[in-house]
């Protein structure tokens, strides 16, 4: 594979949090004409570095992420802006010869490029402060409770920690009258036109991801999470509401910050959060079609991948 296929390909590494995605999708850039792009909804955001488990300058200078450092914290990123973006930087990978390599753990930005995206209402600024308030208020349960009754389908589907899916869920279904699990089944946009490799990364066994997450976690805080989120605490512009402050992680030390958590019960409950959000992507990524599984732990990994590779890219 010296030049790019003409087939129109782009690959996808998908894999939850701590599953080792990174270190891979730089091993297969050194021994493919691939170039990367982020797919995560973290690592959009500039100056939040540590908590996202961002690749660091030397890693980035030696091989570089698309859809990194692109907005600020105070901004909103969504699913279609990420679209947008992801299929203007897939083109210009294209355009220089090289296939596009898709590598991140957000699953719902995989499937809108994939898939496309229903033309769904925007945000309401009063009504998401409203269903905010009332988060704070009554808790997560209470939430995901009255997602339930208007709206059964996703409620099955969203966790009742993942609030901000359920308050999007909500949003739409209180500005549209319709279940947002109906909402995305309309006027979606058209599909991605490029022929899909799809490959998820992720340790055989899933008690690895616990452990790794506990120790990703504590080398955070070492290499100074609390005093980056610190930086953000003290902007006036930003809050506990924004999308970015809700990020696992960065929203427990943020409580921490507020007085409301002490230092054991922030690191207990980031680290709880964080194992939640693998086991959604497990959940994600099991539902996934012509999905082709690898074991992140194997220590030829790159070179099972390249083989599989080979045979699939012309």
């Amino acid at each position: 594979m010296a030049e790019a296929d003409a087939d129109g390909t782009i690959i996808f590494l998908m894999g939850p949090t701590a599953g080792g995605k990174t270190a891979l999708a730089v091993a297969l850039r050194e021994r493919l004409p691939v170039e990367l792009v982020s797919v995560d909804s973290a690592m959009v955001y500039r100056g939040m570095d540590i908590g996202t488990a961002k690749p660091g300058p030397e890693l980035l200078s030696k091989a570089p992420h698309r859809l990194i450092d692109i907005c600020d914290p105070a901004e909103s990123y969504s699913a279609a802006r990420f679209r947008s973006d992801a299929l203007a930087a897939i083109d210009a990978i294209r355009a220089s010869g090289r296939i596009p390599l898709l590598t991140g753990g957000t699953g719902l930005y995989f499937r809108a490029l994939e898939q496309g995206l229903s033309k769904l209402p925007g945000a309401d600024p009063a009504l998401r402060s409203r269903l905010s308030a009332r988060l704070r208020q009554q808790g997560a349960a209470a939430l995901h409770k009255t997602l339930a009754e208007v709206d059964p389908a996703s409620a099955q589907r969203l966790h009742p920690n993942d609030t901000q899916r359920v308050q999007r869920a909500l949003e739409v279904y209180e500005i549209t009258g319709i279940p947002y699990s109906e909402a995305l089944n309309t006027g979606r946009a058209a599909p991605s036109p490029h022929r899909i490799i799809k490959l998820a990364a992720a340790p055989a066994q899933r008690n690895v991801i616990h452990t790794r997450v506990a120790q990703r976690f504590d080398r955070m805080l070492d290499a100074g999470l609390v005093a980056e989120t610190q930086a953000l605490y003290e902007r006036p512009d930003l809050h506990a509401g924004l999308s970015a402050m809700r990020l696992v992680g960065y929203r427990q030390v943020w409580q921490h910050l507020a007085g409301r958590l002490n230092y054991e019960a922030m690191r207990t409950r980031a680290i709880i959060a964080t194992r939640q959000l693998a086991k959604r992507q497990f959940t994600w990524l099991r539902r996934e079609r012509e999905l082709t599984w690898f074991d992140s732990s194997k220590p030829d990994i790159t070179d099972t991948i390249l083989r599989f590779l080979q045979t699939h890219i012309r």
